[in-house]
């Protein structure tokens, strides 16, 4: 079977692209990142998940976007808004963090000689972030297919977005026809270290929606 990286946070909708890569053939190896952020008990989750999906390794690699700071994720000193309805990028964007992880994945893929990169981003049901859109993930996997040994020698990467042009909603139902427990995931933004959500944030009122409207039980602990 091929091999693929996969982008592991231990929220929903990474949980959910692994359980898409499982369900393709793909031998998944998990990548995580501790890189600064408030909210520590994602790790935790990511670590479960990986584990009951039974990946060939999960990797948690350790940097520091805290020490840039400029996002309410990794900022002591920005605060995590509750959910506002607005087209400005919110404070809770985290500068090139989506471009960073997948430098990471590309190197390991190269290491591993896999082809493929998945990753959970999504362009409707969303907080805005700018390398969330299709456009950028097409750049990425254009600059890519350049910059690496592999991609010259004949081996193209791709990077697979099985959830881009999905609802919430719609992510959930395709989540549970996998069969995929989401009461282990977190996707606050400041959970405790109980792992349970504030409910108050665009990431919790962005799940909570979605299982409403999924007509799912919501399993979230919340605070």
């Amino acid at each position: 079977m091929s091999k693929a990286i996969v982008l592991l946070s231990g929220g929903l909708d990474s949980t959910t692209v692994l359980a898409i890569a499982k369900t393709e053939g793909f031998d998944c190896y998990a990548l995580s990142f501790d890189y600064g952020q408030k909210q520590r008990s994602e790790l935790d989750s990511a670590r479960i998940i990986a584990q009951r999906f039974g990946v060939c390794e999960h990797r948690i690699m350790k940097i520091s976007l805290a020490d840039i700071g400029g996002s309410a994720l990794t900022d002591k000193d920005i605060e995590v808004p509750k959910h506002t309805v607005s087209e400005e990028i919110p404070i809770t964007y985290v500068p090139a963090r989506n471009t960073i992880f997948l430098s990471f994945a590309l190197a390991w893929a190269e290491v591993l000689e896999s082809q493929s990169i998945f990753i959970g981003v999504n362009a409707l049901d969303y907080s805005g972030y700018p390398d969330c859109r299709p456009e950028y993930i097409m750049a990425y996997e254009e600059m890519a297919n350049l910059a690496t040994k592999q991609s010259v020698e004949g081996s193209e990467l791709k990077i697979h977005t099985p959830l881009i042009d999905l609802t919430k909603a719609q992510i959930i139902q395709k989540g549970i026809s996998l069969g995929v427990d989401y009461s282990k995931t977190i996707s606050c933004y400041q959970a405790n270290s109980n792992g349970e959500a504030c409910g108050e944030c665009d990431a919790c009122v962005l799940r909570r929606n979605g299982f409403s409207y999924a007509n799912v039980k919501d399993p979230t602990n919340y605070q």
